[in-house]
Formats: structure tokens, C-alpha cells, sequence
């Protein structure tokens, strides 16, 4: 005998009922499948709305409704707080939004949006925002009592300009930004202080180095045959010698290079008559070279050779007028023994 096919194999091998059309709400249930949510049905297949896909009879959501929904309501809510953080640093700005305020927010910033959402998508999207939106902002009443909303208090600061952070810090704490100025500009003022002072006692000290290096190869100049030199230098020479036309006008500078020289035992000073006037004379009276400790001292071979030529230019510019008034006074003692002899004869 033939086996008759079981009820279970019966039931495997029907064939599923087609959905009922959208558009038709008074389909026989028993004839069709009803559409499930978030999707459409036409001739009897099923097609999901964007943003939901297609999972057996259902229609599940794929994730894009969910992003879309995040960023139009975090738009919504910077876009709240901003105008609270604009009253509050007083600028034309809105606290309270009613209902219809934030659904016409998001409905511009849903058309704004690039999703490309279908209609019920839309939907969806914008009833997932405003419930973000009744959970995220503090409820308030208007002047008419009517509900409305409000960014919270300390999100709405955070929202705040930097300037208008500062301007406002600055009133709350004025005692203590004018002491914190007048202090730190005490401080800037004590630094530069210090820091002019270093810088005029290194020029000082460099200065005073390149007057014993002059005054050294004067007196060598004056010992070695050369009896048309003098051994000393005049001071106000030197000073204009060495510095320069701003520093001529610091009388500080040349003052700490006189209190190195009168420390030095190693240099003579003493007034002396030239010309008819009364000038300060320095002259070298150490026998031993400076010459060898100048060079260890400063390092730099090419500063010591131009500090060298330059006292050496000096030296002969000094011996070349020390010559000029040796000259001049035997000039008169010839013609003072000549004018004797006259008047003898």
C-alpha cells in the first residue's frame, strides 16, 4: 500500500500567506499576513521603510535611524544651550523654547539632513529627538504657563565664548586679578632689573679687560726704544675710544669700569697737564704680560686679535700725539735758549 503523507509533512510543505496591502486595512486575516511595523506591503510582499531591513515576517532597524536620531539631537540641544549661553553673557539670546519651538527645530534640522529618510523614517527619527529632548532639558512654564523647555544651568555655562568666560571671571575675582597684576608686574619690573644689571657688569667687565690690554702694550711701547711715547693714557681718550655713541650716554657703564680700574693695583691714575689742561692719566705698572691671561680669560682668538689691533692703533695714535707735544715743547726751549742768547749778546 502507498503511504499516505502525515499531517506534519502537510505542514511543512504549505506555502506562506502573502501580506495584506498596506492601503487595505480591511484585509481578511485569514487569508493574508498583516504588514508588520515599519514596513510596506504591495501585492503581497513586504518591503521595509529606510532605515529598517527585512528579517523574516519583521521589519528590524539597521542603525541608521538610531545615528540619524543621535546627531539631530545633539543638534538640538547645542543649538539651545548656545542661545542660553547668549543671555547669559548678555547678548540677544532665548532660554525657554516651547513644545512647538523644539518640534520646528527639528524638523529643520531633519530637512537639513543628508539621510535621505523616507517619510515614516522621518517620523520615527523625530519622536526619538523629542523624547531625547523631554530627558535631556529642564521643564519651565512661560508667563502664560505654558510648558517649555530650558537648557540646564551648568551646560548652558560650558557653552559659553571663551571671552565671555573670561570678562565674566575677571568681575567675579577683580580683587584678585589687580593684586595678581601689580604683583607680577613688580616681578617683571625686578627681573629687568637684574638682568640690565648682569648685562651692564659683563659689558663693564669686558670694557675694563680691553683698558689693560691698551694700557699694556702702551707701557711696552713707551719701554721698548719708543721714547716719543708716553706711558700713559688719558681716561676720557680711552672712555671715547672704547664705547660707543648709546653707551657714552649711560654714565653707569663707564662708572663700573672706573670702579674695576681703581680696584686693580696693577694701574696707576693721576692727574697731569696737557695742552693747558688738567687731565686724568692712567698708566700700566705691572712688569708682568696680560696679555697670555687676557686670551685664556676671554676664549675667543679672533676678539683678542681685534681687541689687540685696536689697542695697538690706539697706542700709536696716543704715541703719535705724545710725539706732537714732545715735539712742541723743544720747539720752546730752542727758542727760549735762542732768545737768551740774543739778548746776551
Amino acid at each position: 500500500m502507498p503511504r499516505r503523507p502525515g499531517r506534519r509533512s502537510s505542514l511543512f510543505n504549505r506555502r506562506p500567506n502573502p501580506f495584506c496591502d498596506s492601503d487595505s486595512p480591511y484585509a481578511a486575516y485569514d487569508s493574508c499576513e498583516p504588514c508588520p511595523e515599519n514596513g510596506r506591503c504591495v501585492d503581497g510582499k513586504l518591503e521595509c521603510v529606510r532605515g529598517f531591513k527585512k528579517y523574516g515576517n519583521r521589519c528590524v532597524e539597521d542603525g541608521l535611524l538610531t545615528r540619524t536620531a543621535n546627531k539631530i539631537a545633539e543638534l538640538l540641544q547645542r543649538r539651545v544651550c548656545d542661545e542660553h549661553a547668549q543671555a547669559l553673557c548678555g547678548q540677544p539670546g532665548k532660554i525657554s523654547f516651547k513644545q512647538l519651538d523644539i518640534s520646528n527645530m527639528a524638523d529643520e534640522l531633519l530637512s537639513n539632513d543628508p539621510a535621505h529618510l523616507t517619510a515614516d523614517g522621518i517620523q520615527v527619527v523625530k519622536d526619538r529627538v523629542l523624547q531625547s529632548a523631554h530627558g535631556f532639558f529642564e521643564t519651565t512654564s512661560t508667563d502664560d504657563e505654558a510648558e517649555a523647555f530650558k537648557c540646564p544651568d551648568l551646560v548652558a555655562e560650558l557653552h559659553r565664548p571663551l571671552d565671555c568666560q573670561v570678562r565674566q571671571w575677571i568681575a567675579r575675582n577683580v580683587v584678585f586679578v589687580a593684586t595678581f597684576s601689580i604683583l607680577f608686574a613688580a616681578l617683571l619690573r625686578i627681573l629687568w632689573s637684574v638682568y640690565k644689571r648682569q648685562a651692564l657688569s659683563k659689558r663693564a667687565e669686558k670694557i675694563y679687560e680691553q683698558v689693560c690690554e691698551i694700557l699694556e702694550e702702551t707701557a711696552i711701547n713707551a719701554k721698548i726704544g719708543n721714547s716719543e711715547c708716553e706711558p700713559w693714557v688719558v681716561t676720557s681718550w680711552l672712555r671715547d675710544h672704547l664705547l660707543v655713541t648709546r653707551e657714552r650716554r649711560n654714565a653707569l657703564l663707564w662708572k663700573k669700569v672706573e670702579e674695576l680700574i681703581l680696584e686693580d693695583s696693577r694701574i696707576d691714575q693721576y692727574p697731569k697737564v696737557i695742552k693747558g689742561e688738567s687731565k686724568v692719566v692712567l698708566e700700566w705698572q705691572a712688569s708682568g704680560s696680560l696679555s697670555g691671561k687676557i686670551k685664556n680669560m676671554q676664549g675667543a682668538p679672533g676678539k683678542t686679535r681685534r681687541s689687540s689691533v685696536g689697542a695697538i692703533r690706539l697706542a700709536e695714535e696716543i704715541c703719535g700725539s705724545s710725539s706732537c707735544s714732545s715735539s712742541s715743547k723743544d720747539k720752546e726751549q730752542r727758542s727760549t735758549r735762542k732768545e737768551g742768547t740774543n739778548a746776551f749778546m
